[in-house]
């Protein structure tokens, strides 16, 4: 009886154990309540790496802050607010519903898209996801939920642009995620494309390479992260990724990705690129670039590559 006792004791331990591990681990890749909003602030993404490219950055943001749009929400399949802005090029013209990454904002992450669209003569729809800025929520899925919240948004430019309107999916890093794993749902014929940036093949293989980065075993501490999101976010980390889904795509997708990314590494872009199911598809890698910045790094060649792909849209 004493032995069964301990052994009990033992289990119950190693239990709440797992849970308080889970739980951080919830809270550190998970968890996101909103900040307040200071609409003095301009925000650009945190490293030295950014450092050479900050001054356009900051330029994109003030350009993009001083220009015409319209302000639009939705309600997501499980009742949040989700907002969005749209600069329109002009009437008729290609919108590009833009996805920004993990812990962005679409003003730092896209304020440059912006711009890039305008040179295409495309016009720009750029969505703040679940937990940033005026859109709800608190917790951040790595795609499983916010490819519904694109679903979303698409029905909603259909609708609200009429049946002529041409839309390209859009996203960069964690918004790359999105937009690929959207591509491999049921799309109206309105979608004409998707271009992903720097994307990752599933939200368990880059939550390996981050814990990794940090001196932890992968593979023994991956299972507290998923049991973190299913017991606290509520989802299960595995039910999709991008690779799976574009075995079913049947869209044109261009991939973009820097090669000197330390982050999501470049190698998951060609994985994506090879399970892609699409007839017509691209990989573009740019030498030198990191995370996120393939276009500042060679604008000329980006924008010529989009050039080429989409000429027929």
């Amino acid at each position: 009886m004493k032995l069964l006792l301990i052994l009990f004791s033992i289990l119950a331990v190693l239990g709440l154990l797992t849970i308080l591990i889970s739980y951080i681990c919830f809270r550190i890749a998970f968890y996101a309540p909103r900040k307040p909003l200071d609409p003095e602030l301009i925000e650009t993404p945190d490293g030295k790496l950014y450092d050479p490219y900050r001054e356009n950055m900051i330029k994109w943001i003030k350009e993009a802050r001083a220009m015409p749009r319209e302000h639009f929400s939705i309600t997501s399949f499980d009742g949040l607010k989700l907002c969005a802005k749209y600069y329109e090029f002009a009437p008729g013209a290609p919108i590009e519903l833009m996805f920004h990454g993990y812990r962005g904002t679409s003003e730092k992450d896209l304020s440059g898209g912006i711009q890039r669209c305008r040179k295409l003569g495309h016009s720009a729809f750029i969505v703040d996801q679940r937990c940033s800025r005026e859109s709800e929520g608190d917790v951040i899925t790595f795609g499983i939920k916010e490819h519904r919240d694109c679903l979303s948004w698409v029905a909603f430019m259909v609708e609200h642009f009429g049946p002529d309107v041409r839309i390209i999916l859009c996203g960069i890093s964690m918004g790359a995620a999105t937009v690929m794993t959207a591509a491999g749902c049921p799309l109206p014929q309105n979608v004409v494309g998707v271009l992903a940036d720097c994307g990752y093949s599933s939200a368990k293989e880059i939550m390996k390479v981050v814990i990794r980065k940090m001196g932890l075993p992968a593979d023994l501490s991956y299972p507290f992260v998923k049991l973190g999101a299913k017991l606290f976010g509520h989802f299960n980390l595995e039910e999709t990724s991008p690779k799976e889904a574009l075995t079913r795509s049947t869209v044109p997708v261009i991939f973009f990705h820097g090669e000197s990314d330390d982050f999501v590494p470049c190698e998951m872009s060609r994985i994506c690129y090879e399970a892609c199911s699409s007839q017509k598809k691209r990989l573009v890698t740019v030498p030198g670039a990191g995370h996120g910045l393939s276009y500042p790094v060679d604008p000329d060649g980006y924008l010529g590559a989009l050039r080429e792909f989409f000429a027929d849209i």
